[in-house]
């Protein structure tokens, strides 16, 4: 009962939020000065072209350009909570359109990103935590700290270095030339997953790492309580101790990682987005943000804003269900 009253609490406090949440985001994509067509007069005249007037005058009135800004926020939530996400004004295309065909591939990387962070880094900083000091914990270490400081698109240019230099493989895109075009069928799902290691190996490398060194610093605190040299007092075997309640505790940071997954299916990683050439969400929401494309990229924040949202509150559920200290302050 005690959680009921929680998990309906806290959903009715996302109300609110997701309403400020849209306003923010309205006021964030509309407060620099200029518009689309600014930036498009602008255009055609760094091209020595003529700015035609009437048809600026019509893309204002279509677009609700010159309408107030309230009356502009108002025209814009009033559409999504209808599921018509406005107008891209540099695609010329609904923005519903533009996100069904980067949505699902983003989605796709960040799930298998997720699976391999927390495939690699629940033993490793389980080993590293049990064998402190020991080789393998200064070279996990070693590699953790290295995945720390360098950036995701350094690791990719190297791999597209190597991929090119040795194999005489293009590691860019999702994939081969062959198949980009091409109808789903089994040869194009196996070349998917054939470029597919690469972005998420790169997308991984500082998520793993960093949670390597938070399940190892968490596991190593816990391991020194004193309910832990009591447990090993009373003779209960090593292997037993460890799993059933210092583990427990110490994996906290990877169901805290749900709030961060989630917005990260949509917005992705940019700069390693654009190296690699991949068809995501990423580069579409930075050159919405270059050409003041309003529709398109208040769509692509506001959904990154929810998801954060959502994230937190799943996490937040999570987090109950698996650590009894939190649901015991729920129901202090």
């Amino acid at each position: 009962m005690i959680m009921i009253s929680y998990v309906v609490r806290r959903l009715l406090y996302m109300v609110p939020t997701v309403f400020l949440i849209s306003i923010v985001t309205f006021l964030i994509i509309s407060l620099p000065p200029g518009d689309y067509l600014t930036t498009l007069i602008a255009q055609m005249r760094a091209q020595g072209g003529e700015v035609d007037q009437a048809r600026i005058a019509a893309l204002e009135l279509r677009y609700g350009l010159d309408s107030p800004l309230w009356v502009q926020y108002g025209k814009w939530i009033g559409g999504i909570l209808t599921g018509d996400f406005g107008e891209s004004f540099q695609l010329n295309r609904p923005v519903t359109t533009v996100l069904a065909q980067r949505l699902p591939l983003t989605v796709m990387i960040a799930l298998c990103t997720l699976i391999f962070t927390w495939i690699i880094a629940l033993p490793v900083g389980l080993y590293s935590a049990i064998r402190q000091y020991k080789f393998g914990d200064y070279l996990a270490t070693t590699i953790g700290f290295l995945g720390l400081a360098v950036p995701n698109f350094l690791i990719a240019l190297v791999l597209m270095y190597v991929g090119y230099r040795f194999f005489g493989a293009s590691v860019g895109g999702l994939f081969s030339p062959d198949f980009a075009d091409a109808n789903w069928n089994l040869g194009r799902i196996l070349d998917l997953f054939g470029h597919l290691w690469v972005p998420v190996v790169v997308l991984g490398m500082a998520g793993t790492a960093g949670l390597i060194r938070i399940l190892r610093a968490n596991l190593l605190d816990e391991l020194r309580k004193p309910y832990v040299i009591a447990a090993r007092a009373r003779g209960i075997p090593e292997r037993k101790l460890i799993m059933k309640y210092p583990l427990r505790v110490a994996l906290n940071p990877f169901i805290s990682t749900i709030g961060w997954v989630l917005p990260a299916l949509v917005s992705g990683e940019v700069i390693v987005a654009q190296v690699l050439s991949l068809p995501t969400t990423g580069p579409v929401l930075l050159s919405s943000l270059l050409s003041q494309d309003m529709y398109l990229a208040g769509s692509i924040i506001l959904i990154v804003s929810v998801l954060t949202v959502i994230g937190t509150l799943l996490s937040d559920f999570a987090l109950a269900w698996l650590d009894p200290r939190i649901r015991l302050r729920i129901g202090g």
